[in-house]
């Protein structure tokens, strides 16, 4: 029933900037945006949503503040390793490196 106590929250859908992702394959993203207020009325909706690979980004003045992922979103960019571990854990060997330059340094005239 229409107008039954029915209150439809005012939610944009907004084109998110090109990404890469942590093996470098390039993907677009549509998100939706929620202000907080309309987040805080339909909080188990917004949930739901995101547990099913919909993020959404809550907005407060039109600005954006937060973001609602699903647990394995979260788990998969949070298990991404930082450049410094991937060189650490690399199996090269010393004997593998290049010679190290030992000639000095150029003053640059800045």
């Amino acid at each position: 029933m229409a107008g039954h106590g029915a209150c439809t929250p005012a939610i944009a859908l907004s084109y998110a900037a090109p990404k890469y992702d942590h093996i470098g394959s390039f993907r677009e993203a549509i998100m939706r945006e929620v202000q907080l207020r309309d987040a805080k009325a339909t909080l188990s909706a917004l949930v739901e949503k995101a547990a099913h690979g919909e993020a959404v980004v809550i907005t407060r003045r039109g600005k954006p503040r937060a973001v609602i992922l699903g647990i394995e979103e979260w788990n998969r960019l949070r298990d991404v390793p930082s450049f410094g571990r991937l060189l650490l854990s690399a199996p090269l060997e010393d004997a593998e490196l290049p010679p190290r330059d030992t000639t000095p340094m150029r003053d640059a005239a800045l």
